[in-house]
């Protein structure tokens, strides 16, 4: 199974990178994690629409090719990090590669959002991108250790 991580932002933190490098690091060969960067859209008094417009074209160039497409998105649902794991679990099951896309500091266009398989947040609360980063990382993480039966996850 392949998963990719497609954010906006080139420039994360030293810890961040760090963290999201090591997590990278634990999955087993047959369960590829990536993380693909792309380039944010510089603010200079740009309309907000433009600015998504121009990271959309990017994290799109970047995604292909992808099976299932899952906006990070603070509207989207909220699940638990079982059922994640389920989820993932049948679209490996079903031979798909899947993205997770992570927006800029406005988000993703509306157009990209609502065209994804699935809309999921990681949280109620909102989290710098380097840390959402890391976060999903480790859920992923966390979701490969319940589908493999390792003592990572114990509920």
């Amino acid at each position: 199974m392949k998963i990719r991580i497609v954010a906006v932002g080139t420039r994360v933190p030293d810890w961040a990178e760090q963290a999201v490098q090591d997590y990278l690091g634990r999955f087993p060969r047959d369960f590829d994690v990536s993380v693909c960067q792309v380039r944010p859209e510089p603010r200079r008094r740009q309309p907000v629409d433009r600015i998504l417009q121009a990271e959309a074209a990017r994290l799109l160039e970047a995604l292909a090719p992808a099976g299932r497409v899952v906006a990070l998105d603070e509207r989207g649902s909220d699940w638990t990090t079982v059922r994640l794991a389920q989820q993932i679990g049948s679209w490996r099951g079903e031979s798909e590669h899947v993205a997770f896309l992570i927006g800029g500091p406005d988000g993703l266009a509306d157009e990209l959002r609502q065209s994804a398989h699935l809309q999921l947040r990681l949280s109620s609360m909102t989290l710098p991108h380097a840390l959402a980063r890391v976060v999903l990382v480790e859920q992923l993480y966390r979701a490969w250790s319940i589908l493999a039966n390792h003592p990572y996850h114990r509920a």
